[in-house]
C-alpha cells in the first residue's frame, strides 16, 4: 500500500524504476538554496527521486555539494537565464528559450522526467507550459488545481481554477468538473466525487449568465461522468465536507486562494501573540503545546504548497513564489505521488471519455476509469 496525496494509505503499483522530476531552480522568491534544501528533505524520505535541476551551475553546484542525500542523484542543466516575477507572459512567450523555466518544462516534453516543478512566475509558468506541452485534446483553457484543507475524510477538498486564467465560459467551466473530478478519484480515491460550481448564493437565479448555463450542462452530465453534482455552493463551503470539488474562474478562485492563505497566516500569528505576551501565557502553552503544534499543520499552507496544471499534455506543477524548504518539499512530494498514480494519462482519457459522452446514460461498464487504480 502506498499513501496518496492526502496521506490516507492507497493501492498504487509501485515503480521500478526511479521518478525524475524536473525542478526549475531559479524562481524562488527565497533563492536557489531553499529550492535544494526542499530537495534535500524529499529525497531523504523518498529513496525513489531522483532530479534533473535547471539554472545557474555556478550557483547550484556548491550549494548541492553540502546536501549529501542528493548525491548521485541530480542532473544539472545550465541556463543562462532566469523569468523574473515581474516578467509579462507575452514577453517570456518571445524571449523565453534558454530560460531555467523554459528547460525544465522541456524535460518533461522531451519524457527525461515526470513532472516539473518551479516556484517561478505564474502566468509565464503557465504560458510556457502550453507552448511546450500543449493543451490537451478538448481543453480550450488549463486550469491550476490546488489541494484546500476541509472537514471531508480525506482531509482536502479539490479547488479550480485558482489563476490559469480569469476568464472562463459555460464549456470550460464543464471541462474544470470533469478535471477535478478526474483529481479527486486518483488523488483523493472518491469514486463518486461530489463537485459544486462556486457563486455568490445557491439560489437559482443568483449569479452570471455563465454559470447558470454551467450549472445545467455540469447536472446534465454528472451521472454518465461519475460524479454527483451538489449545485451551487458558497465561499464558505469551501472547507466543508458538503463537497469534494469547487469549480470556479481563475479570477475568483485566486481570491479566494490568497484570502484563505493570509487568513491561516493571520490565526497563526494571533495564536503565537496569545501564547507569547507575558509569562503566564507561556506557562499555558506548554500545556497544550502538543494540540497547538497539531493545528499548526493542519492550517499550515505549507503542507499543501502545489497547485497542478490540468489540462496539458505533461503534468506541471506550480510551488508559491515564497515557499520555504517545507513548502518546496510539499510541491516535490505532490510531484512524485501523481507521477505514481499515472495521473496525467488517466485525466487526459477522462476528458476525452466525458466529452465523447455527453449526456449518456452512464454504464460503468464503458467507462475506461471506473477503477483508476488498478
Amino acid at each position: 500500500m502506498r499513501k496518496g496525496i492526502t496521506g490516507r494509505s492507497r493501492s498504487v503499483k509501485k515503480s521500478a524504476v526511479k521518478t525524475v522530476i524536473s525542478v526549475d531552480a531559479m524562481g524562488g522568491d527565497l533563492g536557489v538554496s531553499v529550492v535544494i534544501d526542499g530537495m534535500a528533505q524529499a529525497a531523504t524520505k523518498t529513496p525513489e527521486l531522483s532530479f534533473l535541476v535547471h539554472g545557474d551551475e555556478r550557483e547550484i553546484t556548491p550549494i548541492l555539494a553540502k546536501r549529501k542525500v542528493l548525491t548521485d542523484r541530480v542532473q544539472v542543466r545550465h541556463t543562462g537565464s532566469v523569468v523574473n516575477m515581474h516578467d509579462r507572459p507575452s514577453h517570456v512567450m518571445r524571449h523565453g528559450k534558454g530560460t531555467s523555466m523554459w528547460s525544465s518544462l522541456e524535460a518533461v516534453r522531451q519524457k527525461e522526467a515526470s513532472v516539473a516543478v518551479s516556484c517561478g512566475n505564474t502566468g509565464a509558468l503557465m504560458a510556457l507550459s502550453m507552448i511546450r506541452l500543449r493543451k490537451a485534446k478538448g481543453v480550450k483553457r488549463p486550469a491550476i488545481a490546488i489541494l484546500w484543507p476541509s472537514l471531508n475524510p480525506q482531509g482536502f477538498n479539490v479547488v479550480l481554477d485558482v489563476g490559469a486564467d480569469i476568464r472562463a465560459d459555460a464549456q470550460d467551466l464543464k471541462i474544470f468538473a470533469l478535471m477535478g473530478a478526474s483529481y479527486a478519484r486518483n488523488g483523493l480515491g472518491l469514486e463518486w466525487p461530489r463537485i459544486g460550481l462556486l457563486n455568490v448564493g445557491t439560489e437559482d437565479h443568483k449569479g452570471k449568465p455563465e454559470l447558470h448555463e454551467a450549472n445545467e450542462i455540469i447536472a446534465a452530465d454528472a451521472k454518465t461522468n461519475n460524479f454527483k453534482y451538489v449545485g451551487f455552493v458558497e465561499g464558505g463551503d469551501i472547507p466543508s465536507d458538503k463537497v469534494d470539488v469547487i469549480v470556479t474562474d481563475g479570477f475568483t478562485g485566486n481570491v479566494a486562494l490568497k484570502t484563505g492563505e493570509g487568513t491561516a497566516n493571520l490565526i497563526g500569528l494571533r495564536m503565537r501573540q496569545a501564547f507569547t505576551r507575558n509569562i503566564f501565557a507561556k506557562i499555558s502553552a506548554m500545556f497544550v503545546l502538543r494540540n497547538l503544534r497539531y493545528l499548526r499543520q493542519r492550517i499550515d499552507p505549507r503542507q499543501v504548497n502545489g497547485g497542478v496544471f490540468l489540462g496539458l499534455n505533461g503534468t506541471v506543477i506550480k510551488s508559491h513564489g515564497a515557499a520555504d524548504a517545507t513548502g518546496v518539499e510539499a510541491a516535490i512530494r505532490l510531484a512524485y505521488q501523481l507521477s505514481q498514480l499515472g495521473f496525467n494519462e488517466k485525466l487526459a482519457a477522462r476528458v476525452a471519455y466525458g466529452l465523447h459522452n455527453s449526456q449518456d446514460v452512464f454504464d460503468a461498464s464503458n467507462d475506461p476509469l471506473a477503477e483508476p487504480d488498478k
